[in-house]
């Protein structure tokens, strides 16, 4: 048996009400101190109340003012990238571990099959976002094979999947997303779009990824995707290809036209087609969004709580 490292979650909404589930479900490493909130009636509260967790629907300093605050060592916050500039400066002073759910990218991005090693001594982490999560470890699977000069994401996920906070950062999801492309990913140029899609009954998130590459070993790139779409379902099973990786050769003769690049393309097109089915730990499966989201964010915590030796045998 092993002791369990106290952690607290700042934002109530979907994404923390999620991330707080799958904690207490299914953590051998964490276990909830608080849920921090500034609704009093939020459904998230509400529940952590129901499953014996603390509460304070007075934001920070709420949380700050617990009588546990002092034992806790790790805090999520998933409310917006807004609040998150707020909240990081007094969480970092606290001596707190900052699990960055929201797209305000102040820590190193961190995507745990891609770089989940090099951040570990970081106050603050940063997961990108939700698109970033599902797309960034297929840019870096191209990019391996073969450098990749311009990579695309258009992330589609279900308009009831997606809360207040994310909706107030559509903006930032899209630059932070497009940088991490290029500075997680590997690719020279990234360009990051978001669509919620109303549709009754709720779709499953999808993802497409398009990669511009030198030309190379088709076969090789294959693999290193099928390699990377592995390694993502260690901690979301439901991380899944739609269908085989495609290919297509552009050459001299019709060289494509991008306005993010500065010059036409000649080389290897790759389109990667991706489905992401929820735990359904909060949302229903349609959700891949907060799954993949919450599952990143706790396996980084983990690793980073095991790799500082701060569980101790009990």
């Amino acid at each position: 048996m092993m002791s369990k490292i106290k952690c607290a979650i700042i934002g109530s909404g979907n994404i923390g009400t999620d991330l707080m589930i799958k904690i207490l479900r299914t953590s051998d490493v964490l276990e909830m101190g608080a849920m921090v909130g500034i609704d009093p009636k939020s459904d998230g509260l509400a529940r952590a109340e129901r499953m014996g967790v603390a509460t304070t629907h007075e934001g920070l300093e709420g949380l700050r003012a617990l009588p546990g605050y002092t034992g806790i060592r790790v805090v999520f916050d998933a409310t917006s990238a807004g609040a998150h500039l707020k909240h990081t400066e007094a969480l970092i002073a606290d001596g707190k571990q900052v699990i960055d759910l929201t797209p305000a990218a102040i820590g190193p991005y961190t995507i745990p099959p891609v770089n989940i090693d090099d951040n570990l001594d970081a106050p603050n982490v940063n997961m990108v976002t939700c698109g970033g999560q599902a797309t960034i470890p297929m840019v870096a699977a191209v990019n391996r094979v073969s450098p990749v000069h311009y990579g695309e994401i258009v992330a589609s996920i279900s308009s009831k999947s997606a809360g207040p906070g994310t909706r107030a950062n559509i903006d930032e999801f899209t630059e932070t997303t497009a940088e991490a492309i290029e500075k997680i990913g590997g690719a020279r140029r990234g360009k990051a779009i978001i669509v919620l899609n109303p549709a009754e009954p709720p779709l499953i998130m999808r993802d497409t990824v398009f990669c511009l590459c030198d030309d190379a070993d088709q076969d090789a790139i294959r693999k290193s995707v099928l390699d990377m779409v592995e390694a993502v379902q260690s901690y979301v099973p439901g991380y899944r290809l739609k269908q085989d990786v495609q290919f297509e050769r552009i050459g001299d003769n019709s060289p494509l036209r991008i306005p993010e690049m500065d010059e036409a393309f000649t080389g290897l097109k790759v389109s990667i087609f991706l489905e992401v089915e929820g735990a359904a730990h909060y949302l229903p499966a349609y959700a891949g969004n907060l799954d993949i989201m919450t599952s990143a964010a706790m396996k980084t915590a983990e690793r980073i709580v095991v790799k500082r030796n701060w569980v101790e045998a009990a």
